[in-house]
């Protein structure tokens, strides 16, 4: 079977490294996958450059500058909205011509418009895309948060600050027209996403799949690693958070200092057992003096695996995640989990088994979650397994395989 993938980049973002590991995954069972990108990071053969260097650039840049005409100048939300105006023709590209099937990943940002998709989708190919975020069934954003518009029809849109019909309206319209002439099978990459996009107006008659993001299980050990490695105390449980900017809103670090704050003043014995290990970007380190109980920052790091090795618990206080990468790949070391549930976090972690979801934003709850993860004896080597029962790249490939093929086979009937 040969399969083309396309997606903006094969390194750059979190979608990149999934789609990457898709495509080595597919190869691995036989199948002849590649990829197409508008921004190449690495040296596989299998991955090609779409467009030239001036066209990307041009597609890139004048869907901005619309777009910033529209959010009132705002340089918070420019890259918050996708409007896909913009983008690249990639239907007579060769290895188009050569698929099987064709794979969509995330193509924002100028490399495929939804005028792109319609032609690529017009070519009679079965066409699969997968969904990292929210984007295809909102208007224009890629999380929606406690908005609830692309349920019905988006309108005064809270990131573009217009009023009545705006970018977020047209947007929305425009995917629907798409999704109801286009034969496109959607994947996501939870429950949770896929729960979200069948609430999508545009979205509810879209055939949607749910399967995970393939995770590199082998480049993680149960094996605890020993807190005198960081000249801490080694009675002390280690609590493990890490994000690329961990004041990035959406990361809910305020969350973690209430968390902390609440164990401090609410339960002491607790408190006096934890050490909390922070890792990635902070633009506003100031944020570090409201932790209220000892911590190590320790900037961004270049093996995250080494340190939650050393941790017995991850956290994510997240507002929403997708599918939290962090939370697997702390459970994948022998972390136990501790973490909301908006989002996927249920596909990763079975609630006082193999983890704890807290109460939505609710510190006492979330407190609780950590006493159960140090209280409760839970082996490093089952979280370890757990997660490559759920998410080894073999199995999450597999099972695109058997999606191809059955819509292949569906195409021939």
């Amino acid at each position: 079977m040969n399969i083309l993938v396309v997606n903006r980049s094969d390194r750059l973002g979190g979608a990149a490294i999934v789609t990457s590991r898709l495509m080595k995954g597919l190869n691995d069972l036989g199948a002849q996958a590649r990829m197409l990108v508008i921004n190449k990071l690495g040296d596989d053969d299998h991955v090609a450059v779409a467009g030239s260097k001036w066209a990307n650039r041009y597609h890139f840049l004048a869907e901005r500058l619309a777009i910033f005409c529209q959010n009132g100048f705002n340089r918070n939300t420019l890259f918050k909205i996708d409007t896909a105006t913009h983008g690249l023709n990639l239907a007579r590209h060769p290895w188009v011509k050569q698929a099987d099937i064709i794979v969509l990943g995330w193509v924002n940002q100028g490399m495929l418009s939804l005028k792109n998709v319609e032609q690529l989708a017009n070519l009679g190919k079965p066409l699969v895309w997968v969904m990292h975020d929210m984007w295809n069934g909102t208007g224009i954003c890629h999380h929606a948060g406690q908005c609830h518009a692309y349920e019905n029809t988006c309108g005064k849109c809270p990131l573009t600050g217009k009023q009545g019909r705006d970018i977020s309206t047209v947007t929305q319209r425009r995917k629907q027209a798409l999704y109801d002439k286009a034969n496109i099978h959607f994947v996501a990459v939870s429950n949770w996403l896929a729960r979200k996009c069948r609430e999508s107006s545009a979205m509810s008659k879209c055939d949607i799949s749910v399967i995970a993001n393939a995770f590199p299980v082998e480049d993680f050990s149960p094996q605890r690693l020993p807190n005198a490695d960081y000249g801490i105390n080694p009675e002390k449980k280690l609590l493990v958070m890490g994000a690329a900017r961990l004041d990035d809103s959406v990361k809910g670090f305020d969350q973690l200092i209430a968390v902390t704050q609440h164990i401090a003043q609410h339960k002491p014995l607790l408190a006096d057992k934890l050490h909390l290990l922070l890792f990635g970007a902070i633009r506003d380190k100031n944020l570090l003096n409201d932790i209220a109980l000892p911590y190590t920052y320790l900037g961004k790091v270049d093996n995250a695996a080494e340190v939650y090795a050393h941790a017995d618990v991850v956290l994510s206080t997240s507002l929403y995640e997708t599918l939290p990468g962090t939370l697997i790949e702390g459970q994948a070391s022998g972390c136990v989990p501790v973490t909301f549930g908006e989002g996927g976090q249920a596909d990763i972690v079975d609630h006082m088994t193999t983890g704890y979801i807290a109460q939505y934003l609710d510190p006492e709850s979330f407190a609780s979650g950590i006493e159960w993860a140090i209280d409760t004896n839970i082996s490093r080597q089952m979280l370890h397994e757990e997660v490559a029962r759920k998410f080894a790249a073999s199995k999450i490939a597999r099972q695109h395989l058997d999606l191809y093929t059955s819509l292949l086979d569906k195409k021939l009937t």
